[in-house]
């Protein structure tokens, strides 16, 4: 069985990275949906959103069709995603706190920060290009889906998020430009990301802001 997934993974690392990140990415969105009260219509859209704003946009940047219009499985695991997460509210109080939602979410980002990369890496962008790239198909998705929640993009905010997926995207790059094979670069960024990410909840990392905690308010 193990060996199995190590042949898939080696043979066509982005369409593993893609599965993952589009069930783990519909589960959380449907899952912030949900903690807002929405209709289960929102919360698929919510969810959906999630999923595939960030490949969408990772799409038009390289100059080719969504790839979530070209394929109904796609959307099949989306709905997927959208289904555990109503799933999970029925079975837990908060869902959106629980572990598994964060864990998600932290699959979720490695999956399609390495997606972005692998797919920036094929159409010959620079190693500048394949870290935006990475990261916008990481949190892409999110930022939209916060805007359709009415509140600001939480990767925009101090919490250490997107920079997972910037080091994730940059171990890409690096990994490729030694010399090593596209399955050991495409892990390589998956584990920095989800590393860090997981990282930055257990220990509470952040980022400064301008305001740098006030200080520069207050004048002291």
């Amino acid at each position: 069985m193990v060996r199995d997934v190590i042949g898939v993974l080696l043979e066509d690392p982005f369409a593993v990275m893609n599965t993952i990140g589009l069930v783990a990415f519909a589960l959380v969105g449907a899952t912030k949906a949900i903690r807002e009260e929405f209709d289960l219509f929102g919360v698929a859209v919510v969810g959906l959103t999630t999923a595939f704003a960030g490949g969408a946009t990772r799409d038009v940047l390289v100059g080719r069709v969504p790839l979530a219009l070209r394929s109904t499985g796609e959307m099949s695991l989306g709905v997927l995603g959208v289904c555990l997460a109503v799933g999970l509210n029925v079975a837990l109080a908060r869902p959106d706190e629980h572990p598994i939602t964060q864990f998600s979410d932290a699959i979720g980002l490695a999956a399609f920060a390495t997606a972005g990369a692998i797919v920036a890496t094929a159409t010959g962008t620079s190693g500048f290009g394949v870290v935006v790239i990475a990261t916008i198909n990481a949190v892409g998705g999110g930022a939209f889906a916060d805007i359709l929640l009415n509140r600001s993009p939480f990767v925009l905010l101090e919490d250490f998020y997107a920079s997972c997926a910037v080091l994730g995207g940059g171990t890409y790059w690096l990994a490729t430009t030694v010399g090593a094979t596209g399955s050991i670069a495409a892990a390589a960024c998956a584990l920095v990301t989800i590393g860090t990410r997981l990282a930055a909840v257990t220990y509470g990392w952040t980022l400064p802001t301008a305001q740098l905690r006030g200080l520069a308010r207050d004048g002291t």
